[in-house]
């Protein structure tokens, strides 16, 4: 088990224990506990407790800095709208793939629309596209396909 699974299972755990579904806990501490690198609990945070997995993550940095997840139980059609108004203007690839994969995962999109999506916001498919506007366009293209399927 790595150690992104053994931080997503202690707050999973201690999710489960909280008795009105919201945990409080500090970065700094986590990653003292797990003897890592703080990015690595926000990456834990954005792939294990996005709101396509049914949660809700504030984030307040600096010395009194914390992180609280709300477990929240939201329809399908409120998924796909939270996803379309995070997604912004720019998207990298493995940010898209992570959102993709977190959509289909949780039953939102299908498999085949996914990974027909992720091919084409491939790089490889965005080819004639400027690089720096490659993330822009992405962007686009996500939203608009999550909107036809809203």
């Amino acid at each position: 088990m790595g150690i992104t699974d053994l931080i997503a299972s202690f707050l999973q755990d201690e999710l489960s224990e909280a008795d009105d579904g919201v945990l409080e806990v500090q970065r700094n501490d986590l990653a003292q506990r797990f003897n890592c690198v703080p990015s690595q609990i926000n990456y834990v945070m954005s792939t294990r407790f996005s709101p396509e997995h049914g949660y809700i993550v504030e984030s307040r940095r600096g010395g009194n800095g914390y992180i609280r997840i709300t477990r929240v139980q939201v329809d399908r059609q409120t998924l796909m709208m939270h996803v379309i108004n995070s997604v912004g203007d720019s998207l990298d690839l493995p940010s898209a793939r992570a959102i993709l994969g977190n959509l289909v995962q949780s039953g939102a999109l299908s498999e085949e629309v996914g990974q027909t999506l992720a091919i084409c916001i491939s790089d490889k498919a965005l080819l004639n596209v400027p690089r720096p506007n490659r993330d822009a366009a992405r962007a686009d293209l996500v939203k608009q396909v999550l909107v036809h399927y809203v």
